[in-house]
């Protein structure tokens, strides 16, 4: 019999080309008069943020912009924002771009809401105390599924580290995802952003808590990702290339977000808070290695991953290992870097094993793992 389990989607999902045009009327409906736009400052320099703004006005609304989003955002940064959208007597927030201004937004929306200053003393899960402000979130990458998440990963200053701060309350009230958005996204942020894509999916359909709907979900989004991530980097206006990658991303978002992340992401967080480096380019790095480690423990699994895959396999056995070497290949062909090639040596490696046995999802891990294990898997990508 199926184990009792608990699966809820806050967040109002509406998908397709122009979606976004609808959130003139969703405010209008929740009669707000003043808006937060918090973006990052590639993103304010597009054509889309005067898009949005202007469905904003169109709604009768005023709108102060926050743009200083760091790629991994800073407590500092939310602070900030916080404090500009108090200023500004703000009802509601609107996120626009990737997963940095998203999970900055969402603990921006804690702060204002509950009128305080730090975000540090919501890390955890289930700290935040009751109903936030609306908070809308656009999407312009294939990547973090933020969108439909309810953590926020933020960097703390002082300690160097991602803390997570994580609420059913703290999730978008409506998410408005074109993937029409995704087409000017350079093939760098692409490769990058759909290898963290593929590494929700993989950890969610591994990882303890995993139910049948979440894997699903996973299983689906795997599926996507592997088919098109290739042809996006290639060819960034293949609209279906883009628009399966925005899928994948979104169901990889929904599946996470009920099963968990696990031992990659511990790692990715450790490694990518202390050198300051993209969170999807460290789930990369890791993430086969971490498979590898995995398979002993959920061959089954890692089989129908390999068969999501689209690969042929003759055991369990084997499909766990050609499903270890076809993420590998694939972080290749869309040509991200090794760990050797940044800016960490081994001495690091100790101080980073010990920051992700720390982690709140280790214990999501399929297999059982240590802080010497974590140690010895640095060191393998390292010698990759």
């Amino acid at each position: 019999m199926t184990d009792a389990f608990t699966f809820i989607l806050p967040t109002d999902i509406r998908y397709g080309k122009d979606i976004t045009s609808e959130l003139s009327s969703l405010l209008q409906e929740r009669q707000i008069q003043q808006v937060l736009l918090v973006t990052d400052p590639g993103i304010l320099k597009t054509p889309l943020v005067d898009k949005v703004i202007g469905y904003i006005k169109t709604a009768g609304a005023q709108v102060a912009v926050f743009s200083e989003v760091s790629p991994n955002p800073r407590d500092t940064e939310v602070s900030e924002g916080a404090r500009l959208g108090k200023e500004a007597n703000a009802q509601a927030i609107v996120a626009v771009g990737g997963g940095s201004p998203m999970d900055c937004a969402k603990s921006i929306n804690v702060l204002m809401s509950l009128g305080k200053d730090s975000i540090k003393e919501f890390e955890g899960s289930g700290k935040v105390p009751g109903p936030l402000s609306p908070y809308f979130a656009i999407p312009t990458t294939a990547g973090t599924g933020s969108e439909v998440t309810w953590s926020s990963v933020i960097n703390d200053t002082d300690n160097h580290y991602k803390m997570t701060i994580k609420s059913t309350y703290m999730a978008a009230t409506v998410a408005l995802v074109d993937p029409m958005l995704t087409l000017t996204v350079p093939p760098a942020i692409t490769a990058s952003t759909g290898m963290d894509a593929l590494t929700h999916a993989i950890e969610a359909y591994t990882a303890k808590n995993a139910n049948p709907i979440s894997d699903a979900l996973a299983l689906q989004s795997i599926e996507l990702i592997c088919r098109s991530l290739v042809t996006a980097y290639r060819e960034s206006d293949n609209l279906h290339a883009r628009d399966e990658m925005m899928m994948g991303s979104l169901l990889g978002g929904m599946a996470f977000s009920h099963s968990d992340v696990a031992s990659v992401h511990c790692m990715a967080e450790a490694l990518g808070g202390s050198l300051d480096l993209p969170h999807g380019l460290c789930n990369s790095i890791l993430l086969p290695y971490v498979m590898e480690f995995n398979a002993p423990a959920a061959i089954n699994k890692f089989s129908h991953i390999a068969a999501a895959m689209g690969l042929d396999f003759q055991s369990e056995s084997e499909g766990a290992e050609k499903a270890v070497g076809f993420v590998k290949d694939l972080a290749a062909k869309v040509e991200l870097p090794q760990l050797k090639e940044l800016a960490v040596t081994p001495d690091d490696f100790p101080q980073m094993a010990a920051i992700a046995m720390k982690n709140g999802s280790t214990p999501s891990n399929a297999r059982e793992i240590s802080e010497t294990d974590y140690l010895n898997l640095f060191h393998k990508a390292y010698q990759a």
